[in-house]
């Protein structure tokens, strides 16, 4: 491939400085897509208090931790994507999970060195520290115009007055029942007798809500210090769990760069590391900029977006991890040498062996979305996260908090699979205060007419899904579009392309298979986007749910300042 040609189409700008909108180009009002209705609603109430983007932000992903306990909570993390209009400042706030300082890489292991099954999922131990709560605290103060305890009052009511159990909760309740089942705190609040609870039953956690006016009345210290962080430490420890009082105590926010793409006549603004997502689509774009995708057949067009996967999955395994513990790879990987070497054996006639890759010198559904954007036109992207549906399992006694069980997304050993079937690598290693590599991809997405907002949950499949929005969106569709549409993925190993049921017809599935893909259905719809575009060129605002969930997508009237 001629290298030349590609580069003028791609570029990575890692360091990256946003124009700031003119008032006349102000969107015509506020938008918000949540994966809840009930985050919808709580942040729209911190719109009408006169709230920004940011106070939305805080509000949604407060009450998200309460209503969607199977995605996300304040036992866990997640990345926000912020971009404040008023100076066109771009940040990604990392508050991501860290490792114990009681951990190490053979934690999961047994005395034979293999791994020991559900120890890294169920449990205490398999918790992180959490940086959510953090979070809260720490873009109310430095982006909001509210309170902390106007921004977390809605939770505080949802998680007093209850949430009812849909369909959803009880699918993936189903799922971990006996995980959560395990811990009689956990089971108390989320089960009914032991058993799922019947649709419409309201799950009130008082605990949760004294825990969250702590966070309201106190801000970080009141979750990291004292009383509450003395509570969870003897809980987790009393169950097996090694947390610490110096691990609660040494949680920081990061703020970090984001990884800005150019491609074609779009900018697109992702999550950097320890979010995978960022490098991955960098890479697919990258490969992809000299194709003209348009004036491909669907089966070679499929192939081709698939085989650009499969190189960016496979550079995740090798390379990725916390950039605060190992050189950050992310300018080697989207720069022109590496790029090529991925091309070489790039063709649209053939699907390459992932075992056949070539390999350079090494140098490392549960989850939540939402999208929000201002009548300034400040944004937020966020991805939440506890990682497999109910975290852990675990409730620490008298407060409410569900633990998350991210370390399971270290690797537990080079080349051992975690429960999304994603290879771990050297980088991504478990160590004391490391965060773990995630497929956590909020993303913005921009040209001079339109700027999206976008994201999804889903495992190993966020990266893909994000990837296939934003192809969505070069091609100029509405964003009901973009979170509607059929969804295929392939992550490096297993070696195959995996599709949604809908996704494929016989003839296409016959044309992948010809070219010498393995061609699998997933047996059931993935992700839950939650998106939004607005249209700067005629002054409209659009935003979408995904059908697949039962979010909720909202277009406000512009307030009056």
């Amino acid at each position: 491939m001629p290298m030349p040609a590609m580069l003028r189409r791609f570029c990575v700008v890692l360091l990256s400085f946003a124009v700031a909108l003119p008032a006349s180009e102000r969107p015509p009002g506020a938008a918000i897509a949540t994966a809840h209705p009930m985050a919808t609603e709580a942040a729209r109430e911190i719109f009408e208090q006169g709230g920004n983007a940011f106070d939305a932000a805080v509000a949604a992903t407060a009450s998200l931790a309460v209503v969607e306990p199977y995605g996300s909570g304040i036992g866990g993390g997640g990345f926000w994507l912020l971009h404040r209009a008023a100076d066109g400042h771009q940040v990604m706030v990392d508050g991501r999970e860290t490792a114990p300082g009681e951990a190490h890489a053979e934690m999961y292991l047994d005395a034979d060195g293999e791994p020991v099954s559900g120890a890294s999922l169920n449990g205490p131990l398999a918790a992180g520290i959490p940086g959510t709560p953090a979070a809260l605290a720490h873009i109310t103060e430095h982006y909001g115009q509210l309170t902390l305890s106007q921004n977390l009052a809605p939770a505080i009511r949802q998680a007093r007055h209850g949430f009812p159990v849909d369909r959803h909760y009880q699918r993936l309740m189903g799922f971990r029942k006996d995980a959560v089942r395990e811990w009689p705190d956990a089971a108390a609040i989320f089960l009914l007798d032991g058993e799922t609870p019947r649709k419409g039953h309201l799950i009130r956690q008082p605990d949760l809500a004294r825990t969250l006016e702590r966070i309201a009345e106190k801000g970080h210290d009141g979750f990291y210090q004292g009383e509450l962080a003395a509570q969870l430490v003897q809980a987790t420890r009393d169950a097996g769990g090694i947390w610490q009082l110096d691990d609660l105590a040494d949680y920081r926010i990061v703020e970090r760069e984001p990884v800005v793409i150019d491609y074609r006549d779009m900018r697109i603004t992702a999550a950097g590391l320890p979010s995978a997502g960022g490098v991955a689509l960098g890479t697919m774009f990258g490969l992809l900029a000299d194709f003209e995708l348009d004036q491909l057949d669907r089966v070679s067009r499929i192939h081709l977006i698939a085989e650009t996967m499969r190189r960016a999955y496979r550079d995740r395994s090798l390379f990725l991890g916390d950039p605060d513990f190992i050189e950050d790879p992310t300018v080697h990987l989207l720069g022109e040498a590496h790029l090529s070497l991925l091309a070489s054996d790039l063709e649209l006639e053939r699907a390459t062996d992932s075992g056949d890759l070539p390999t350079p010198r090494q140098r490392g559904e549960d989850t939540t979305h939402f999208s929000i954007i201002d009548d300034d036109g400040n944004r937020v992207a966020a991805t939440l996260s506890i990682n497999y549906p109910f975290g852990s399992g675990f409730v620490a006694a008298g407060t409410g908090v569900l633990l998350n069980n991210e370390m399971d997304d270290f690797a537990t050993r080079p080349g051992e699979p975690n429960a999304y079937g994603l290879i771990g690598g050297e980088p991504n290693l478990i160590e004391p205060g490391k965060r773990p590599l995630s497929s956590m991809t909020p993303a913005f997405v921009e040209t001079d007419e339109r700027i999206g907002v976008l994201g999804s949950p889903g495992g190993s499949r966020i990266i893909t899904q994000v990837m296939l929005g934003i192809l969505a969106f070069a091609d100029g569709k509405a964003v009901h579009s973009w979170v509607s549409q059929p969804r295929y993925h392939h992550q490096y190993t297993p070696d195959r392309i995996e599709h949604e049921p809908s996704a494929f017809d016989q003839h296409t599935i016959r044309g992948l298979e010809a070219l010498g893909h393995s061609v699998e259905s997933a047996g059931r719809q993935f992700g839950d986007m939650q998106a939004l575009l607005w249209h700067r060129g005629d002054d409209r605002l659009e935003a979408a749910s995904d059908p697949r969930g039962g979010g909720k997508a909202i277009v406000l009237p512009r307030q009056q300042h």
